[in-house]
């Protein structure tokens, strides 16, 4: 049928069928909402979180500074996460340390290729100077100064919550507490020795966290420093 438009044309509309038809409208489309992850596409933004660690090994004459600078990623949402992003290592004697600014760049590379960090720890904390390691302030041994940096990256990996942290319970420390002043008593001898350290003069190494912390109490070998015993 023919049908005369009589009046002036002032707009149009194009009408759809199927949901003139049907009467449905389509959901909209959700936006992707999977997590970022690290890697090593994501540009450096312009604030970073910053940490700087103070060593002083005897093997350097100056201290060392060690900056690890952390991204944040998925801000505000409940897959946020902080991430390492690179790391700077800084001393009145770098001159002597080229290796060292090599190392960061490495560990800084690493870091933003994302994935699974926590192995440096293992790898920096294995490597032996072969001109013999040192006591750090603690009694605490360090094979060398490439462990020490490894030492420090494995506080901020704890810190940051990428590793679990391996403290110990008020209750272990009151035990450990408790066997410390029982042992110096018995010794009558100082509680610090010339190195430093925060055991006893005559505490020997502990194979677990290498201080130099371990005592020997009724027969049974017992680390004052993380609590491991021969005993358990």
């Amino acid at each position: 049928m023919t049908v005369k438009i009589s009046n002036k044309i002032v707009g149009y509309r194009v009408k759809k069928a199927d949901a003139e038809t049907t009467g449905e409208h389509q959901a909209p489309v959700k936006a992707d909402t999977k997590p970022v992850e690290m890697n090593e596409n994501i540009e450096r933004p312009d604030f970073l979180l910053g940490t700087t660690y103070k060593i002083k090994p005897p093997v350097a004459e100056h201290a060392m500074y060690i900056t690890i600078n952390d991204i944040l990623l998925n801000e505000d949402t409940d897959h946020e996460s902080r991430q390492p992003y690179e790391v700077f290592i800084n001393s009145k004697s770098m001159e002597h340390f080229q290796w060292v600014i090599a190392l960061t760049r490495v560990i800084s590379a690493v870091f933003r290729k994302g994935g699974d960090v926590t192995f440096l720890v293992e790898e920096l904390r294995s490597v032996y100077d072969p001109n013999g390691g040192y006591f750090k302030k603690g009694g605490v041994f360090m094979p060398s100064l490439v462990a020490e940096i490894g030492a420090v990256i494995e506080k901020h990996l704890k810190a940051i919550g990428l590793l679990e942290s391996d403290e110990l319970s008020e209750t272990t420390k009151r035990i450990l507490a408790e066997k410390r002043a029982e042992f110096e008593a018995s010794q009558n001898k100082a509680t610090n020795d010339d190195s430093g350290s925060d055991y006893p003069a005559n505490a020997t190494m502990c194979g677990k966290c290498s201080t130099k912390a371990v005592i020997v109490m009724d027969g049974c070998a017992t680390c004052l420093s993380c609590g491991d015993s021969k005993c358990q």
